[in-house]
């Protein structure tokens, strides 16, 4: 089983090739001017995140005409829309669009609703060469009155030549507050798109790197995980976690992890 895949970009539902994790999942949807897709989100929430583009939505009842704004993920916050588990939803394209459907088990039973770029909170996290801007879609610190059983849900965009996920972390055992157990998902992009990025995933039974390109993916039910961008490119990630609860809670490597220490000291140098 591989821990990393490149995800189909064909017009239409892309599924994932294959998939390690028990709670979550991913979908590429992309569709053409007009083009719809209609789907039950069963027993499982769904966050579908606007890539680049406009849809429409209904879900159940509920009509969200022309979600979203930017042309990729790189020109600006994203517009998402929430789909609790039990909807039956239909997108259309409004002009092409590329939309990221995160999903993970649900029982909470509650009305869909959008996620506007104003309600997206942003940060830096990290210093120097390790320092790197993020988006919080769906969380329970950011986001608190927005309902969610499982998802959360934001994204990141590494420099040229910077670390991400930097010091390596993981989030496998419910052993809070030092803990808590998510799995996650990390879907790639990189600008300019011929660039290329890359990933360490390790763990007990595997320690190993991948080249991030467009549209890849990377899936983790377990391990340590770190991201860095080639010189000259900016790597986009959108992440996704889903556990037993939605507070967050990272054990860092033991060996790497004083590098956090330093993060103060760094930015009052002005890195």
């Amino acid at each position: 089983m591989s821990y990393f895949v490149s995800v189909p970009t064909e017009n239409g539902l892309n599924q994932l090739p294959q998939n390690p994790c028990k709670l979550l999942d991913f979908q590429l949807l992309a569709l053409e001017d007009g083009q719809t897709v209609t789907a039950d989100s069963g027993d499982r929430e769904v966050l579908a995140v606007l890539l680049g583009g406009k849809a429409d939505f209904t879900v159940n009842e509920h009509l969200f005409p022309g979600v979203g704004g930017r042309p990729n993920v790189f020109a600006g916050k994203p517009h998402s829309v929430y789909i609790p588990c039990g909807a039956t939803y239909t997108v259309k394209g409004n002009g092409r669009v590329q939309i990221g459907l995160c999903s993970a088990p649900s029982e909470l039973q509650t009305e869909p609703y959008v996620i506007n770029p104003d309600h997206v909170t942003t940060g830096v996290w990290g210093a120097a060469n390790f320092s790197r801007n993020f988006h919080q879609i769906l969380t329970a610190t950011s986001q608190p009155n927005l309902p969610a059983a499982r998802l959360i849900v934001g994204e990141t965009y590494t420099p040229s030549g910077n670390w991400s996920t930097y010091p390596p972390h993981k989030h496998e055992a419910d052993d809070l507050p030092r803990e808590a157990y998510h799995e996650e998902m990390y879907f790639f992009k990189v600008n300019p798109g011929d660039g290329f990025g890359i990933t360490r995933f390790y763990n007990s039974e595997v320690d190993t790197g991948y080249i991030v390109h467009d549209n890849t993916i990377l899936m983790m039910p377990n391990g340590y995980h770190t991201v860095v961008s080639a010189p000259g490119y900016t790597t986009y990630y959108l992440w996704f976690l889903a556990g037993n609860h939605r507070v967050q809670a990272v054990v860092e490597d033991a060996n790497v992890g004083w590098v956090s220490r330093t993060v103060s000291m760094l930015r009052d140098l002005g890195h």
